[in-house]
């Protein structure tokens, strides 16, 4: 449970906080003007640093950049471990997350969402040399590396795998060719991105787990009002192309539709 601060010291913490953008430790009470979004920023090409200039980009945060535009709010990004951002969520350090989350029966339990900005399909990776996985139902019995909190993680649960926590993306796939690990799951566009852009041949797509995902912004159960405005956003930026000229970006395709 958070204890009340000194005034003073609220003001302060609060003062450091606005000065970057890059906290996992936002305060809360947003403003009317800001859109805090989270974000991993550690999830290629969704939501990352450009090692160029070492600013935050990708699709995801692109796209929530589109939106604060159309709302005519400045958006102000906090990065998060993906096992910690519907915790944050959940407190107030933010307003919404842009991170590919998955659409699932549970989670909208809990969680308001945003109509998807992308569709895509799981896949099960392996290492390259690993010819034991042909279909979702070979991965019982096997490790898999996964963020506990994600859709694939349950996917990999259900499959009968065991669950090897990971921090994210990256992490998995160097547990994998350390063979500390069987397979990760995980989307298709992240896999063939990475794959694109290291040329690593060592792992490999083994199956498809045959069923799209769709990702949207997540909110708080009480951010109904937000959540029409972004489903708002979204349609105009999807009717001008703007999603479409993102995904051609990042993709080389449309994901923003099914």
């Amino acid at each position: 449970m958070r204890t009340r601060l000194p005034l003073i010291a609220l003001a302060t913490a609060l003062l450091l906080t606005s000065c970057g953008e890059d906290s996992d430790s936002a305060g809360g009470g947003g403003s009317e003007d800001v859109l805090r979004v989270a974000t991993e920023g550690t999830y290629a090409p969704f939501s990352f640093h450009d090692p160029e200039n070492n600013e935050l980009t990708g699709y995801d945060v692109e796209v929530a950049r589109a939106v604060g535009d159309e709302l005519g709010m400045e958006v102000e990004f906090s990065e998060t471990q993906f096992d910690a951002i519907f915790a944050g969520l959940e407190a107030d350090r933010y307003d919404v997350i842009a991170n590919q989350i998955g659409v699932n029966p549970e989670r909208e339990e809990k969680y308001l969402f945003s109509t998807p900005y992308t569709y895509s399909e799981g896949v099960v990776i392996t290492r390259a040399d690993d010819d034991s996985i042909s279909s979702p139902a070979d991965v019982e019995g096997k490790t898999s590396a996964q963020s506990t909190t994600s859709n694939f993680a349950e996917i990999a649960t259900q499959a009968g795998a065991r669950i090897e926590a990971v921090e994210g993306f990256t992490q998995a796939i160097t547990l994998l060719k350390q063979e500390r690990v069987d397979v990760t799951i995980n989307d298709s566009l992240a896999f063939l991105e990475y794959q694109k852009t290291t040329g690593d041949e060592d792992v490999k797509i083994a199956t498809e787990i045959g069923e799209q995902s769709e990702s949207a912004f997540a909110f708080r159960k009480d951010e109904a009002d937000l959540q029409s405005r972004v489903n708002e956003a979204l349609e105009s930026l999807r009717a001008d192309g703007t999603l479409a000229e993102l995904s051609e970006k990042y993709f080389g395709e449309d994901v923003s539709a099914e």
